[in-house]
């Protein structure tokens, strides 16, 4: 594995490979016994993702680069592979890429060759990779696994990276992947069959929400009503399955696509997502990075390994 760039690119047996190594970094942590350096590349707006990142690479013991846009080369008209291969050559030994292009990563192999790896904190409406795997994290902490489990993706599907990121990682593990979306909110390059919110909650054993990405759309959404047409409301979550459980990769539009009473309620397990975050970025940057060859088994502090998943 070249870059950690779609969960298309990632076969089955890697996708779990990483969530135990993730889980067992929850259970026992770890550091790198070296001097590395991550640069954090973020063209748009985070919280979590950027946040999350941070945490995981303190914890790992990483140095850290982060490139603030505005006072950089880039209002000067830097290309992004100039600016990735400034960071290459002052010494960063991993690039982790959020940026509103969909096809950022083209530009980066198109132009030349980097030599550091790069991850995909998140690209336009296309993939948010990092974002998929702390989701199948959670899930597989809940259920085991997820072959054969009921999996309703909600929301704005057509602006929604997330959404194609797990819809597409989950078929690949075996669930029953579903969509529900309002009235021009449908994705039609996605396969997987759509449904209402009150069938979804009556077959899900994820229901699995998106905000609304007024900031994608030509014209700003109409919310009226959004919540009682197309959301999760109480009176639908009381239909739910007693295991099912509500997701939300967050930040969350309370009121709109979810009630807010349900955002912390039992079945929620979206501050769980944020806590797995970090966990999954921690695994993910170690697996580049000795993929790489950049960091080997004995520049790790050492603990015993796991068979959680």
């Amino acid at each position: 594995m070249k870059h950690f760039i779609s969960m298309q690119q990632l076969s089955g047996e890697t996708i779990n490979h990483i969530l135990k190594e993730a889980e067992s970094i929850r259970k026992s942590p770890i550091t790198i016994n070296k001097q590395l350096f991550a640069a954090n590349l973020f063209f748009e707006p985070s919280t979590r993702t950027k946040m999350s990142f941070e945490v995981a690479q303190k914890k790992l013991g990483l140095e850290m680069l982060d490139l603030h846009t505005e006072a950089s080369s880039l209002v000067k008209g830097e290309s992004l592979y100039d600016t990735s291969k400034t960071f290459e050559a002052i010494g960063a030994d991993v690039l982790i890429v959020r940026h509103p292009s969909d096809y950022w990563i083209d530009e980066i192999e198109e132009e030349g060759q980097l030599r550091i790896p790069v991850i995909n904190a998140g690209s336009g409406k296309e993939e948010h990779p990092t974002q998929c795997m702390l989701d199948l994290l959670t899930m597989y902490q809940e259920f085991g696994n997820v072959k054969r489990r009921k999996v309703v993706i909600a929301g704005d599907i057509k602006h929604s990276r997330v959404a194609r990121s797990n819809a597409l990682a989950l078929e690949k593990l075996g669930a029953d992947v579903f969509l529900s979306a309002a009235p021009g909110f449908e994705d039609d390059s996605l396969h997987f069959p759509y449904i209402t919110m009150d069938e979804a909650v009556e077959i899900a054993d994820v229901v699995m929400l998106l905000r609304i990405q007024h900031e994608r759309h030509i014209h700003k959404a109409e919310t009226f009503d959004y919540l009682s047409l197309y959301g999760l409301t109480r009176e639908r979550a009381a239909k739910m399955k007693k295991h099912a459980i509500i997701m939300h990769p967050a930040p969350i539009n309370r009121g709109v696509e979810i009630d807010t009473k349900l955002v912390e309620s039992k079945q929620s397990r979206i501050f769980k997502q944020m806590e797995n975050g970090v966990y999954v970025r921690m695994a993910i940057l170690m697996h580049v990075l000795k993929e790489w060859g950049i960091i080997n088994e004995n520049e790790i502090n050492k603990r015993q390994a796991l068979n959680i998943i």
